[in-house]
């Protein structure tokens, strides 16, 4: 590598201000933008070198998972990786909380830098041997994931009615929609997984009109039809968070983050889910924090590692894209991978305060309605310009499937059945029978 340290920060600098600006439209995915300068652009030929490639890509998604939060409070317009946040930054918004919502979950992406460093000798030691020796076990280890989201879908009303048919409906009615969710999304997820509705060119893009669907478009349906009044916004000037607690975020998010970003096919949302189950019982700032480490952890960290030769830990979308612009040939590239990589959290993290106050100050002149009729539509928007009219029609689908927990009272996260249920099955070995019953 021919290049200083210093242009490797400016070059990343730059990924990390290019991404911001994209990090706060709606439910744009960073695996979408990658996608766009690495192809469109020819691996950005004459704009940024080769060997220096990993290194600016490195800046855009540090930027990414820790600006992408401010849609997700603010909008309620989160990807899969904020889906477990939006429901307690909802609160704290509407307690005009909201600087400090967007604030710790950035905080939580400088936890996840620590994180990843410090787990660096276990990485490179240990955690190649863990992979292997988990592999073969992990179809039952998500499908115990996935009874417990099922079996822990209580029933929530306090209401009693006067028949016990009555008790019984008020009872089952939040339950049974949550199982309801939970095996539509994973029908809908199998379908994708197993015969892709896409064109050709665009069925890289599979997952994003799904995600966009079940997540996204939803809440920002909700919002327009209730009426919401955002509250002045208080600016906080300290986090108050104390040190066990940021231990507390950094290990049950760095282990969901960590599972994810190591074990093919599972995804930020899996990570942040175990994460957000380890801590759901504390402080709301600790379980914000915890997600704000898993999706950093995941995002960067699996990017990250595949800067390390013969390790065989890299993994995703962004790894495939990169392997034909770029291979590591020494662990140099990794160490530098992760100086660059505190540099690039740490800037994003000082832009989170100048976008968060953008923010509130836009709330404070628009109607949130207004706002929200807008984000519907960039959703929309890019739902059609990345993956077209089978795009539109999937995103639909899985509209009518995330409109069910909010009215009829379960849990938002039974929608993460669209991966467990499709992973589990494919890993247990079943997804060929099941593709064949269903006529896949």
């Amino acid at each position: 590598m021919e290049h200083s340290f210093l242009i490797l920060l400016l070059y990343a600098a730059g990924g990390v201000l290019i991404s911001s600006l994209l990090a706060i439209v709606p439910a744009l995915h960073i695996y979408n933008v990658v996608a766009i300068f690495l192809f469109t652009l020819g691996a950005l030929a004459g704009i940024v070198p080769q060997d220096v490639l990993p290194f600016f890509l490195i800046g855009m998604m540090s930027g990414y998972v820790v600006l992408n939060t401010i849609p997700s409070i603010f909008l309620s317009a989160p990807d899969e990786s904020m889906i477990f946040v939006v429901l307690p930054t909802q609160k704290m918004v509407d307690q005009g909380r909201g600087y400090e919502a967007s604030v710790v979950t950035g905080f939580g992406s400088v936890l996840g830098a620590i994180f990843i460093v410090a787990i660096t000798p276990l990485a490179i030691h240990f955690l190649p041997t863990v992979k292997r020796l988990l592999m073969p076990h992990l179809f039952w280890i998500l499908g115990a994931v996935s009874v417990y989201l099922l079996m822990s879908e209580w029933p929530k009303s306090h209401d009693r009615g006067k028949t016990g048919w009555q008790r019984f409906k008020q009872a089952w009615k939040g339950l049974l929609a949550g199982i309801a969710t939970f095996f539509a999304a994973g029908i809908l997820g199998f379908i994708i997984f197993t015969r892709n509705p896409m064109p050709p060119e665009r069925s890289f893009q599979s997952l994003l009109p799904v995600f966009v669907g079940l997540f996204a478009v939803p809440w920002v349906l909700m919002n327009i039809f209730s009426k919401r009044k955002i509250p002045k916004q208080h600016i906080s000037r300290s986090l108050d968070m104390s040190l066990s607690s940021n231990i507390m975020s950094m290990a049950a998010g760095g282990f969901g983050g960590l599972l994810a970003s190591t074990f093919p096919i599972l995804t930020a949302g899996v990570g942040g889910l175990l994460a957000g189950q380890a801590v759901a019982a504390k402080d709301n700032r600790v379980f914000v924090a915890s997600q704000g480490v898993s999706k950093t952890v995941y995002y960067v960290g699996a990017f990250l590692f595949f800067l390390l030769p013969g390790a065989g830990l890299g993994k995703g979308g962004r790894v495939a894209m990169m392997r034909p612009f770029y291979m590591p040939t020494h662990p140099r590239e990794f160490f530098l991978g992760l100086a660059v990589l505190i540099f690039a959290i740490f800037l994003g993290f000082m832009l989170l305060f100048v976008y968060t106050r953008f923010m509130i100050w836009l709330l404070s002149k628009v109607s949130f309605q207004l706002l929200s009729f807008i984000t519907l539509f960039i959703l929309i928007g890019i739902v059609y310009g990345m993956t077209g009219l089978f795009g539109i029609l999937t995103c639909t689908a899985a509209t009518a499937i995330g409109l069910m927990p909010p009215l009829f009272g379960s849990r938002r996260l039974n929608c993460m059945g669209a991966l467990l249920f499709p992973v589990t099955i494919n890993m247990a070995g079943l997804g060929p029978k099941l593709a064949r019953l269903m006529g896949l």
